[in-house]
């Protein structure tokens, strides 16, 4: 990885899982079961893309505000969503980020309601971190509301679940991993972008590069669940072709899901290079999600 880009990414982290730690309810508040099953999950670690995503849009151009809170409420979403992706009745995985899944250390009811309570408190943190600028709480809110619905990230769950086991359709594929996947990745980049106060011609090009980011990430996953090990993965591996799963390697096999992610990092390249401002760094960033390892 380049020198400046892990350092820089090092940093975002460092400040993400400050917040994390700052912004959460405290472990022993009543309930604490359920208070520390929610820190337990989101201080598991992890590759933070989704706030550095966030952070980086941020500093595209001159930022009106701090977007830690922000950072810290998009990956709540992001965690509660894998708690129940890791659940007997969805995925069925006792290990995520190298370490029991929060309803493995804990219990199932426990690690549902958890993420029932992340999901909610990212929206509960937009609104008091930034409640004395509205128009930014607004976008920030409605972005992270709009992208994590039933017609787009739980919806890309339903139907990916649906699709278990059915012949292969290139639509519904990319259906799913539009939903499923690239919907977040966008809300990361709208919601730093927002701190900008862009033009509506900002917001288009960050949304385009987010589409094609998001469908590039998601096909890496699909190679890496197919060609690597679960101590390198810190997950199980192997979960999709056992599930009968719809995934590009399904579909194109490993050489052809290479060019689907090349092609598709591409384009969300030249629309950040379209997009301009402190841009080298999420190109660079970009271009790292694409050769990343696990």
């Amino acid at each position: 990885m380049n020198p400046v880009l892990k350092e820089k990414l090092d940093e975002y982290r460092t400040r993400v899982e400050s917040g994390i730690d700052q912004l959460l309810p405290a472990a022993d508040a009543r309930p604490a079961k359920l208070h520390a099953a929610m820190r337990y999950s989101m201080k598991a670690g992890g590759k933070r893309i989704r706030p550095a995503l966030l952070f980086a849009a941020s500093e595209l151009f001159h930022s009106k505000a701090d977007p830690v809170a922000a950072a810290v409420a998009i990956e709540c979403l992001h965690t509660y969503t894998l708690i129940h992706d890791d659940l007997p009745s969805i995925d069925n995985s006792d290990l995520r980020r190298g370490r029991p899944s929060c309803h493995a250390q804990f219990d199932e009811a426990t690690a549902v309601l958890a993420g029932d309570a992340l999901l909610t408190y990212s929206f509960q943190l937009l609104a008091r971190a930034y409640g004395d600028q509205p128009t930014l709480a607004t976008r920030l809110i409605g972005e992270l509301a709009d992208a994590s619905g039933s017609e787009r990230l739980i919806g890309g769950q339903q139907e990916d679940i649906d699709n278990e086991g059915k012949p292969l359709d290139a639509d519904t594929l990319r259906y799913i991993h539009e939903n499923k996947t690239a919907a977040l990745l966008t809300a990361a980049l709208k919601m730093g972008l927002f701190f900008c106060e862009p033009s509506p011609t900002q917001i288009q090009l960050v949304q385009e590069a987010g589409y094609h980011l998001g469908l590039a990430f998601q096909i890496v996953d699909d190679i890496l669940d197919a060609t690597s090990d679960p101590e390198t993965m810190g997950k199980p591996v192997g979960n999709d072709a056992a599930a009968d799963k719809s995934t590009y390697v399904a579909l194109h096999g490993i050489e052809g899901a290479h060019l689907e992610a090349k092609r598709h990092t591409e384009a969300a390249i030249t629309a950040l290079e379209q997009l301009g401002g402190e841009n080298k760094l999420l190109i660079e960033l970009v271009r790292e999600l694409e050769t990343r390892i696990h």
